[in-house]
Parts: C-alpha cells; structure tokens; sequence
C-alpha cells in the first residue's frame, strides 16, 4: 500500500472524529445556554402574569446576563485550578434548581433573582468549556472547536425560544421551566459522561503568581482590550433587539399570537449554517475586516425592523442574528489566538464584558422603548453596531 493511500483513510477518520467531537461541542453549548434566551420568547405571557412595565420584565429576564457577567470574571480569576469537567457538570445540574423554582414564583424580584443564579451557573460552564477546548484541542482544532461552541449556542437560540413558546402556549409557563430543568440535567449527564476528566489544570501563571493577577495580561493588551469591548456592544445589541422586537410583533399592525411568536425564531436557522463559517472569513478577511462586514451586515438587518411588513421584518432579524453571531465568532476566536498565555482569565473577561453588554443593552433600550419609541431604539443600536466595527479597526490578523 502506498504512502497516499494509507493518508486517505488517515485523513478522513481524523475528519470523522473531528466531527463527532465538534457536535457534541456544540450540542454541550446547547444544552448549557438553552436557558439564557428562551424566556425571550414568552416575555408578553411574563408581563400579563407579573402585572409589570415591558422595561421591568425585559431587565428581569435578562437578569440573567449579570450573573453571566459575575460567573465569567470568578472563573477569569479563580477557576485556574478547577477541574474542567466537574466544574462544568455541577454547574449544570445546579442550574436546574433555579430553573425549577422560576415555575413556582409569583413575585418579579423573585425571578429576577433565579435568572441572577441561573447566570451564575450557565457562565461558569461556559467559561470552563471555553478553557477545556483550549486546553484538550490542537491549534488546527481549536477554530472549528470554538466555532461549533458558538453554533451550540446560536442553535439553544433558535430551539430553546421555539420550544419555550409552544411549551408555555399549550401547557403553561410553570411547566415551561419545568422542561428546561430537565434539559439543564440532560447537559450535566450528557458532561460527565463524554467530557475527559483532567488533573489539576495549568495556573493562570506558571511561576506562581497569585491568581488574582491573571487577569492584568489580559487587558495589557490593546487587541484584547478590543475584542472585550466589541463583545460588550454585540451582546449589547442582540439583546436590545431581541427582547423589544417580541413587543412590536405582538403589537398591531403585525399582531402574532404566541405560537406564531415562537415560530418567528426560525430567523436564526440561518444563523445555524453560517456561524461556521466565522473562521473561514477570519482567514479570509481578517478579524478586523471581517468583523466589520459581519457588523455592517447587522445595521442592515436593523433598519429592515423598522416596516411593518413581517416578512422584511423576519428577513431583518434574521441578518441581525447572522452578523452579530459570526462577529461574536471571529472576536471569540481571536481572543482564543491572541491570549497565548491566561486563556481562561482572557475568556473569563470577555465572556464578563459580553455579557455585561447584554444587561446594559436590557436597561438601556428599555427605557427607551418605553419612554420614547421603537425608532429611537434602532438609531441607539445602529450606532452601537458603528462602535464596534471602530474598535475593531485596531484589531491585527495574527501571524501564521
């Protein structure tokens, strides 16, 4: 037998393994951030049951995003020790305690508390993944690795608000979280028994820094520093979008019923097939480049939401979940490429600042649905989206 033809099948189990193990990556993401949106979904239904402003119940749902934000800099700081996968299988099946409990509350402050610790839990495991795929992958496979992380996540946007709206629709919005405990016990089993069980991890400094220091490299570094703010106004923006677009579309003259609400999230099928690709335009265009497309590609899927005619409007939701998905993508892989040291305090901090975005995004653009109009709200993430692709400019494409 050749040289040639042992490298075939060589090359193509390689492949095969590489795909087995990057769906189940992504089916980990998943299953760890099918909580964190899916609530979007039932935000009408939540704000008849509470009796609350539509500002009130968009900060409590998206609660969430300051126990994501709290979690991320914890395990930035202190988590260069934690075993990867025990950490990553207790945080899950802790979240299924406040999942539980979010069925049984009747008071606003309550459940924004649950959403706090379901934070709490959902971005520690992320982080800790985030570290177990540096950590167990090569560089060549790191890329695909991450980026199926982040087709996890974009999926556990489209099917958890999907399966959120027609849970709540035909048996309740108790029962609603109920089947999300479920999942989140599904993940910690699906963790414990896939995921390698690792020794004492590498300190986020070798030499015997405290670990409090881990986090200085870091935001030394200008590139990074980039990468941390752009993922701050991204989330920013998803989340504003997302959280008041149900409002409009609920609304006349569009005026979908819940069910069809849950069906409008098919917009982010797309965001399936091209989250992918986000290291294929990395390469190809760089990340300052390609994160600008990405962005630009966004501004225009806002502007789409200012018709009132639903199929514009889905087609304008549809490329803002493509273009800030992808761009969260490239960022997320050039902080992986760039962080050559401190990976997970470099991961703990932008996950922080991504998700500290997403509740500044709540707040801000809920107060302005609320006082002003849903106009004001797509100019204020218009130039949002501007911001970003300017901070990006200083952003280099790393050396082979």
């Amino acid at each position: 037998m050749t040289t040639s033809e042992q490298t075939e099948p060589t090359r193509l189990r390689m492949v095969a393994a590489d795909s087995w193990r990057f769906g189940l990556i992504a089916l980990i993401a998943f299953l760890t951030l099918v909580d964190l949106f899916a609530t979007q979904a039932i935000l009408p239904s939540l704000v008849i049951k509470f009796g609350v402003s539509r500002a009130t119940m968009g900060f409590a749902v998206n609660a969430s995003t300051f126990g994501m934000a709290v979690a991320g800099i914890a395990v930035a700081l202190f988590g260069g020790t934690l075993d990867r996968r025990n950490g990553i299988w207790i945080s899950l099946a802790v979240l299924a305690i406040p999942t539980t409990l979010l069925s049984q509350t009747d008071s606003i402050v309550v459940f924004a508390l649950l959403r706090v610790v379901q934070g709490l839990c959902m971005s520690t495991a992320f982080t800790l993944t985030m570290a177990y795929l540096a950590e167990h992958f090569s560089a060549r496979q790191t890329t695909g690795a991450l980026a199926a992380y982040v087709t996890g996540n974009v999926a556990s946007n489209f099917f958890g608000r999907l399966m959120s709206a027609a849970v709540a629709d035909t048996f309740g919005i108790s029962t609603n979280f109920l089947t999300f405990a479920a999942l989140n016990l599904i993940g910690a089993a699906l963790v414990w028994f896939t995921l390698q069980k690792a020794s004492e991890m590498m300190r986020a400094d070798a030499m015997g820094e405290p670990a409090r220091a881990a986090w200085k490299g870091p935001l030394r570094d200008a590139e990074l520093r980039a990468c941390f703010a752009i993922g701050f106004l991204i989330l920013f923006v998803f989340i504003g979008t997302f959280t008041y677009v149900n409002f409009q579309l609920v609304a006349a003259p569009l005026s979908l019923s819940p069910m069809a609400l849950g069906l409008v999230y098919f917009v982010f099928l797309p965001s399936m097939l091209t989250t992918p690709l986000a290291g294929r335009v990395a390469a190809g265009l760089g990340p300052r480049i390609g994160i600008g497309a990405t962005l630009a590609l966004a501004i225009l899927g806002l502007l789409l939401l200012l018709t009132t005619h639903l199929p514009i409007v889905l087609g304008g939701m549809a490329l803002v979940a493509i273009g800030t998905f992808l761009a969260q993508a490239i960022a997320t892989g050039h902080v992986s490429r760039t962080a050559s040291q401190d990976r997970a305090a470099a991961s703990g901090i932008y996950l922080a600042s991504y998700y500290a975005g997403g509740l500044a995004g709540s707040f801000v653009i809920g107060q302005i649905y609320d006082r002003i109009s849903w106009t004001a709200c797509v100019a204020v993430l218009v130039a949002v989206l501007a911001g970003a692709i300017a901070v990006a400019r200083v952003l280099q494409t790393p050396k082979a």
